[in-house]
């Protein structure tokens, strides 16, 4: 199976890197409904010359509108897809399942892809995104690699390789939305989890090392490469789409030099250089992530969450205007260096050799001075954070270059030109020939006209000449016929068929209309005080209690993360993740953890039979309203008016990884209570699954009872409760407040 290599591109000028240092594929985003909001990214102007520069190359483009859609934006994002669509990029990356449905009936040809936003880590989702009409799917970056060649080969397979690496199940981060309002779902993350945090164990301090608790290293493949293009996955892929045209490029070259070894059957040593160069372009340190490794520590770097570079040299000398570094490595004016031990970097903008004076670069060995603008205070380790060499080589790369084979029939009054780059032929002929008076052709004149391909794409790989004598033709024709022939074959290279188009599909459903007041329990108490309250509709996580009450209606709430796809028997089901509706309960209902935020993707779950669906939390009222003005009547939605939420939820233990306590930790069996403490005090508890993972809830709890009337009169019509550690008495007073401000 023919692997691809799949660069980011967050500006033009990187879409050229990965194009010329050899990606396969690229892919890219608009101007919204991408999941890198902050990125240069496209305009459509821009986008139409993406995917022009894109398929000259031969090189394939994915867009990205995977971003959670509101119900105010779905004219605009399927107006949208329609432009991506006639303008025939490859494939458009998605990440709302509604959207997905209705452009998979409405745009037949168009290639959907599952993003890593849709959580997508068991067989039986693949098995539903592929009923769906979805092509290929990005895998959860918590799988390992032997989960993933358990996996059919029905599906295309997209894995990351390289690049950052969330600490949460992408998609399931609320985090970033609830303490700054820049929601991650929507490509606005505010990277939360690279901040320093305090561990507490039954409120008190815990040592750890390093207080960046959730920030993890950066992903790299190198290392285990072999085995990755030994599996079932088809596309391998960069993260990056915020990084440098110089990341880009380097990072493409470097795995492109990777597969090509590979492929042609050869050892490929990754040498000391490029593994300096990787660091020194980016890293927080790395590790080979979940594909390799479960262990906590190969994945986190809890002291710091910065860039650390490649290693530089020792400070040798040190005072309050300059500081002397021992090179082990060689360094330049503009080139960025950090101090480990203080953790402050700085750009060199004046460099200076041992007798004072400014020098442009040195070389490994020698003691070399910088200004101490920084006011470091100690010796020890000196990083390179930016190396300006290196930016410099990679983005003066030469222009990607097509192989072409032209052969060429000369008569009188005849001349036929075809060109050929191995996939695609074109031909043009002319009479602009005669006969020869007194300057016949030869070829040579021949070869050096229809050769000079310098400011086109293309490269001669050979011609092939037939021709009569005494033949004569202008240089003028000639090179005009060469020219109608390359505009041919790139024309030929670029063209697609005409989209197809369908009438949208219209249903419409009928809904439970009845009042309803629904809770999330989480001890025993708490269940038989929400039902004394006269409360049947109840969320249970624990499979014990779940099989003690259902005859008093309470319903089990499966885990939002199922690696294994296997189910518990339950009658009702709260699903996590949507390859829980396929283990067949007799009633089901969503989660707020499935991002329901349009009426696309709720008529979507309630054709698959499910009754009752908890909108993102993300949601404002001015969405609520729009979302609830498509429905005339009813609709199937609740919405949690008090609560704490899950932030998010990782496939790492913070427990075992800091109390030390080894593979065999059962810290989620001891009783004791864990939290983190942010910088300025806020406490967000932590709760541990038998998986050990770990679920980190927010500091607060959700309070909207104020608005539940106003709620009400827009149409919603099922009000849930999510407790956490509540007393009896305090369910009683948050429900009763409830109950009085509607007095259904």
């Amino acid at each position: 199976m023919k692997k691809e290599l799949l660069s980011p591109v967050g500006s033009f000028e990187a879409l050229r890197m990965a194009v010329f240092h050899g990606a396969d594929a690229v892919y890219l985003g608009g101007k919204k409904f991408g999941a890198r909001a902050f990125a240069q990214n496209f305009d459509e102007a821009e986008m139409k010359e993406a995917i022009f520069f894109c398929h000259l190359y031969g090189v394939k483009i994915y867009v990205t509108v995977n971003t959670m859609i509101y119900e105010s934006e779905m004219l605009e994002v399927l107006s949208y897809v329609e432009f991506l669509y006639r303008n025939h990029v490859d494939a458009i990356i998605m990440a709302d399942i509604g959207l997905m449905k209705v452009c998979h009936e409405k745009f037949p040809n168009l290639e959907i892809h599952a993003s890593t936003q849709v959580h997508t880590h068991n067989l039986k989702q693949l098995t539903f995104l592929k009923k769906l009409g979805v092509k290929r799917v990005v895998l959860a970056r918590e799988l390992s690699l032997e989960e993933i060649k358990k996996f059919p080969n029905d599906m295309d397979i997209e894995v990351f390789i390289h690049g950052a690496l969330c600490i949460s199940y992408s998609g399931q981060c609320l985090f970033s939305s609830l303490l700054m309002n820049r929601s991650g779902n929507r490509g606005e993350c505010a990277q939360i989890c690279r901040l320093p945090f305090t561990l507490l164990k039954n409120g008190k301090e815990m040592e750890t090392e390093g207080n960046y608790l959730l920030s993890t290293k950066d992903l790299n493949t190198a290392d285990r490469f072999a085995d990755l293009m030994n599996s079932n996955i088809t596309s391998f892929k960069i993260e990056g789409r915020m990084k440098s045209p110089a990341y880009v490029g380097f990072m493409t070259n470097f795995y492109r030099h990777l597969m090509d070894h590979y492929e042609n059957g050869k050892e490929f040593l990754i040498s000391s250089k490029e593994e300096k160069d990787v660091k020194s372009l980016f890293n927080r340190g790395f590790t080979s992530g979940n594909l390799f490794s479960k262990k906590d520590q190969s994945l986190m770097n809890q002291i710091t969450s910065n860039h650390q570079g490649s290693y530089l040299g020792e400070i040798e000398s040190l005072d309050s205007k300059k500081i002397g570094i021992r090179l082990h490595e060689d360094l330049h004016q503009e080139d960025g260096i950090r101090f480990q031990k203080e953790n402050q970097g700085m750009i060199v903008n004046f460099l200076y050799n041992q007798r004072g004076l400014l020098i442009s670069g040195a070389k490994k060995g020698d003691l070399v001075f910088v200004d101490n603008k920084l006011g470091i205070l100690a010796k020890g380790h000196v990083m390179k954070t930016f190396d300006k060499h290196l930016e410099t080589e990679v983005l003066t790369c030469d222009e990607k270059k097509i192989p072409v084979w032209m052969q060429l029939v000369l008569k009188e009054n005849f001349i036929q030109l075809k060109i050929s780059d191995g996939v695609s032929e074109i031909v043009v002929d002319s009479d602009l020939i005669t006969k020869s008076k007194n300057c016949p052709l030869t070829k040579e004149v021949i070869q050096k006209q229809f050769g000079k391909l310098g400011s086109t794409p293309f490269y001669l790989r050979e011609m092939n000449i037939s021709m009569k004598n005494d033949l004569f033709m202008s240089v003028r024709d000639m090179n005009e016929l060469r020219r109608v022939g390359i505009e041919k074959l790139i024309q030929k290279r670029t063209y697609r068929e005409e989209a197809v188009i369908q009438e949208e599909v219209i249903e419409h459903f009928s809904y439970d209309d009845k009042f309803l007041i629904t809770a999330s329990a989480r001890n025993e108490e708490q269940i038989q005080t929400i039902l004394s309250l006269g409360i049947t509709e109840i969320y249970v996580d624990d499979y014990a209690m779940y099989q003690k009450y259902q005859e008093n209606g309470v319903i089990y709430r499966t885990n939002r993360v199922n690696h294994f796809g296997k189910y518990h028997k339950a009658t009702r089901i709260l699903a996590g993740e949507s390859g829980a509706l396929l283990a067949d309960p007799t009633e089901q209902y969503l989660d707020y953890f499935f991002n329901v935020a349009n009426h696309f993707t709720a008529d979507f779950w309630v054709k698959q039979g499910v009754r009752r669906i908890c909108l993102t939390p993300e949601m404002n009222e001015e969405e609520l309203s729009c979302l609830l003005s498509h429905y005339s009547s009813s609709n199937p939605f609740e919405l949690i008016v008090y609560g704490r939420l899950e932030a998010m939820v990782m496939n790492h233990c913070l427990i075992r990884m800091n109390e030390k306590l080894g593979d065999k930790c059962k810290a989620c069996k001891y009783g004791d209570n864990y939290s983190l403490k942010d910088r300025n005090g806020k406490i967000y508890p932590i709760k541990m699954d038998e998986f050990h993972r770990t679920h980190l809830f927010y500091y607060d709890c959700v309070n909207l009872l104020q608005n539940a009337k106003k709620y009400y009169q827009l149409g919603l019509r099922k009000f849930r409760f999510e407790f956490f550690d509540e007393s009896s008495n305090e369910v009683k007073e948050v429900v009763k407040q409830l109950q009085n401000i509607l007095k259904v």
